[in-house]
């Protein structure tokens, strides 16, 4: 039986994906993990570069940290055009197919967040025809148009929008009565809910090792864990989802190890030690390279660090598009990291 609370588990995480978080404006979503550590009596400290890391000390030797991140795919205004659409500079790497049609979030320098609507420039069928179908989707055919009466750039100014004001994608957060959890940004709030949840678990049955908990702010473009890991790090676990798609052994339903992608392999041996705690704990491990996927280890090791590092996570549908998971790889993810704490 599971020791991770799913209840809780799914509550912040709903919270979280409702949360704009977008690289580069990560406050309010770190703010709310400092809430919840806070009402569990965990103290936590921000790292200069706005990443947030906790310990739950351990009865005996060895410190293992586990590293996930909280910055997700956004935009930024690029610029105001003519018509009062706003041209945009992407955050991440998706393709702009995958955010067509999306509902977003302007924020301002004000404060003022306006809604507004990714569309491209010939969205109309009746207007442009097969001149819609044939479309690349890319940067320089993709706006938003924002929800206000606005007819030049002029008003756009007015209302305080300008260049490098963030643009956050609407998360839509759903859990099914079947179990599944469907939203944008399941990469990667959904390992940073486990956290919380593996955290309350070691609290009420302390284990031997101490376990470090970092939280990384620019994932998403590359550089989150190039600094901040805990000096003392014995072994570096990145939890980040598992893609799935033809070709791969991830499920929605388990959670994956990952022992290669577009950085190289991850250590081998501690890879192993991953397999043996799932064995133990009778949990189906599924194991997969990723050739378009980097991580916050790859970050981390390319920075110097010197400690082995792997990779596990969720198995998430549709990754970098409007995502899915389910309960079941969100419970395992967790089961994975307790049991690998608590091995002999």
């Amino acid at each position: 039986m599971s020791d991770l609370n799913l209840e809780y588990t799914l509550d912040v995480l709903v919270r979280l994906l409702e949360t704009p978080s977008p690289t580069g404006f990560t406050d309010r979503a770190v703010t709310l993990i400092e809430s919840e550590l806070r009402a569990l009596g965990v103290p936590s400290r921000r790292t200069r570069k706005g990443a947030l890391t906790w310990e739950v000390p351990g009865t005996g030797a060895g410190h293992v940290t586990f590293s996930g991140h909280v910055d997700t795919l956004g935009a930024m205004v690029k610029g105001v055009k003519d018509s009062g659409r706003l041209r945009l500079w992407g955050l991440g790497g998706y393709d702009w197919a995958t955010v067509e049609g999306e509902d977003v979030l302007v924020h301002t320098q004000s404060g003022r967040e306006l809604t507004g609507t990714v569309v491209n420039v010939r969205q109309s069928t009746h207007v442009h025809g097969a001149a819609l179908r044939d479309l690349k989707r890319e940067a320089a055919v993709m706006e938003v148009r924002l929800d206000e009466p606005v007819f030049g750039a002029r008003d756009v100014q007015a209302l305080g929008v300008g260049v490098g004001d963030f643009v956050s994608f609407d998360a839509r957060p759903r859990v099914t009565g079947s179990g599944y959890v469907k939203a944008r940004h399941l990469d990667n709030k959904a390992a940073v809910a486990v956290f919380l949840a593996v955290t309350r678990e070691l609290l009420a049955r302390p284990v031997g090792v101490t376990a470090a908990f970092h939280i990384t702010t620019y994932e998403e473009v590359g550089h989150g864990a190039a600094t901040g890991i805990p000096a003392h790090t014995d072994e570096l676990i990145a939890v980040d989802m598992a893609a799935v798609g033809e070709g791969q052994t991830s499920s929605e339903h388990h959670v994956t190890l990952c022992v290669a992608d577009g950085g190289g392999p991850y250590d081998h041996a501690l890879g192993n030690r991953l397999r043996a705690a799932a064995r133990t704990a009778g949990l189906d491990l599924r194991v997969d390279i990723y050739p378009y996927y980097a991580s916050d280890g790859t970050a981390a090791w390319r920075a110097g660090g010197d400690y082995p590092v792997a990779l596990i996570g969720p198995g998430v549908d549709a990754s970098h598009a409007y995502e899915r998971t389910h309960t079941d790889a969100l419970r395992a993810t967790g089961d994975l990291m307790l049991a690998y704490l608590r091995r002999d």
